[in-house]
């Protein structure tokens, strides 16, 4: 029974720390993927400004 309760307590250890490291990298990925947006929609707005759109 002893070697049980031991087997569980590592594999919700492991799966703890498996959640920090998956969240931490999605929310890497995450920000880069929102910062690479915004630099392109701001890179068209600078196209559209310098190139003479009518915004109207």
């Amino acid at each position: 029974m002893k070697t049980i309760i031991l087997i569980k307590e590592i594999y919700l250890e492991a799966f703890q720390n498996l959640g920090n490291y998956v969240v931490k990298h999605y929310f890497k990925a995450f920000a880069l993927f929102t910062l690479g947006m915004f630099a392109l929609v701001f890179y068209a707005f600078l196209f559209r400004l310098l190139t003479g759109f009518a915004f109207q």
